[in-house]
C-alpha cells in the first residue's frame, strides 16, 4: 500500500512463446491520506458501505492518473490495453481453502481515462475455480524460469512473501510463505507512534540483535506449518499478531524488534526453500532495496544462491506489474491463465473487439529487448 506500481510492456505472442519488452515502469505515491484510508479497513478493524465505496472510487482515480502518467512519460500515448490487478483489502481464507478475495480500485475509472478496454478483478475467477488467487507469479514464473538449471525459487518480497518453485519436469508449485515487509512496516509505526511507515534501508534493524525468544513465538504461528498451496495476508499478519507475540515476551527494544522481524522473514523463506531443494532464488519486491533483509536471507539460504531479478532482465521493483500486464494480455488473447481465463473486461472509449483466441499453447516467457520501436502496452 505505499502507492502505485505502473509498467508499461510490449507484448507478442510468437508461436508457444510468448516475448515480453520491459518498456519502462514508476512508482507513484496514493495522494495524501489515501494511504492512511486503506489500512484502516484492514481486519481486524471494521468498516462501512460507504468507506469501503469511496475507497473503491479514491483507488480507482488514483489507478486512472497512474496510468495517464505512464501512457505520457512511457507509451509515447500509444496503448491497446489496461490492466489492473487492484488494491487487496481482504484475502478470505479459512484453513487451507481460499474462499474469496476483495481488491479495490474501480476499474471504469481506468476505462474513462484512458480510453482504453480494461481487464480487472484478476483473483477471483482462480478462488472459484478451487485456486488461492495468490500468488498469480506462479504464472509468469513457470514460464519465464522454465529453462534454468537446477531447481528455482522466484521469490516476492512484498508485504506478504511469495515463492514459486519452478524444477524441470515437474509442476511449478507457488504459495504465500509469511509476512515479507508487513509486520516490519506495522513494527516501524508502533515504535515511532505512527511517523514512520517502514525502517527506510533497514537501518534500525542492522543495529539491533535477533530476540530468540521472541523470535520463537512468531515461528510458532500454525501458518507456517500448512502445506502449500496456500496463502495468507495483512488480516492476519498485522500489528494485532505483532502485538500478541510480544505480549507473550514483554518488553523488546525497537532495534532489536526490527532485527527479530527481519530474521523472521528470512527463517520463514529459507524453510520453505530449503524444503522444495531449492538451488537458486531470483528475488523481486520492495523488500529486495532492504540491505538488511537481503543479507539475512543470502546467509539463511545458503547453499542456494539468491540474486535480483533485474539480473535476468526483469526491474525486481516492477516485476508484479509486468506480470500484471502479463495476465492482462493473456486473457485478452484468450489463453488462461491459470486453469480459467481470469478477470473482467471493461470495454474503452469504444466498442469492444477481442482479437481471435490464441490457437497453441503457451509454455514460455522470453524477457527481450525493444522489437524495432514498436510498442503495445498492456
Amino acid at each position: 500500500m505505499d502507492g502505485v506500481d505502473v509498467a508499461v510492456a510490449d507484448l507478442a505472442l510468437n508461436g508457444d512463446v510468448i516475448e515480453l519488452v520491459p518498456v519502462g515502469h514508476v512508482e507513484l505515491p496514493y495522494p495524501a491520506g489515501l494511504r492512511a484510508a486503506l489500512l484502516d479497513v484492514l481486519p481486524p478493524r471494521t468498516t462501512t458501505a460507504e468507506q469501503m465505496c469511496r475507497l473503491d472510487t479514491a483507488v480507482g482515480q488514483a489507478f486512472a492518473a497512474a496510468a495517464g502518467h505512464a501512457l505520457a512519460t512511457i507509451a509515447d500515448g500509444r496503448a491497446d490495453l489496461v490492466a489492473s490487478l487492484g488494491q487487496t483489502v481482504y484475502h478470505w481464507v479459512d484453513g487451507d481453502r481460499a474462499l474469496g478475495t476483495l481488491q479495490l480500485g474501480q476499474p471504469a475509472w481506468l476505462a474513462e481515462a484512458t480510453g482504453l478496454p480494461v481487464v480487472s478483478d484478476l483473483r477471483a475467477r482462480d478462488i472459484t475455480a478451487g485456486g488461492h488467487g495468490a500468488p498469480l507469479a506462479i504464472v509468469l514464473d513457470r514460464l519465464w524460469l522454465s529453462d534454468q538449471p537446477g531447481i528455482t525459487a522466484a521469490l516476492n518480497l512484498g508485504g506478504i512473501a511469495n515463492i514459486t518453485v519452478v524444477e524441470p519436469g515437474r509442476p511449478a508449485v507457488a504459495y504465500d510463505t509469511g509476512p515479507g515487509n508487513a509486520l516490519l512496516d506495522a513494527a516501524a509505526r508502533l515504535i515511532s507512534n505512527g511517523v514512520w511507515q517502514q525502517d527506510v534501508d533497514g537501518d534500525l534493524a542492522a543495529q539491533g540483535s535477533v530476540d530468540q525468544e521472541l523470535l520463537e513465538v512468531l515461528l510458532a504461528d500454525p501458518y507456517y506449518t500448512l502445506e502449500p498451496p496456500k496463502s495468507t495476508g495483512k488480516e492476519h499478519f498485522n500489528h494485532e499478531h505483532l502485538a500478541a507475540a510480544m505480549a507473550e515476551v514483554g518488553h523488546v527494544a525497537g532495534d532489536d524488534l526490527l532485527a527479530t522481524l527481519v530474521e523472521l522473514t528470512a527463517v520463514t523463506v529459507a524453510r520453505a526453500c530449503h524444503a522444495h531443494g531449492v538451488t537458486s532464488v531470483i528475488a523481486s519486491g520492495g523488500g529486495t532495496r532492504n540491505p538488511t533483509l537481503m543479507a539475512a536471507l543470502k546467509q539463511r539460504l545458503a547453499p542456494a544462491s539468491l540474486m535480483t531479478s533485474d539480473e535476468l532482465g526483469l526491474p525486481a521493483g516492477a516485476k508484479e506489474a509486468y506480470l500484471t500486464a502479463l495476465l492482462g494480455f493473456l486473457t485478452w488473447a484468450g489463453v488462461p491463465a491459470t486453469t480459467r481465463l481470469l478477470g473482467s473486461v471493461t470495454p474503452g472509449a469504444g466498442p469492444l473487439r477481442l482479437p481471435a483466441p490464441a490457437t497453441t499453447e503457451v509454455n514460455r516467457l522470453r524477457v527481450v529487448t525493444e522489437r524495432g520501436g514498436s510498442r503495445a502496452s498492456a
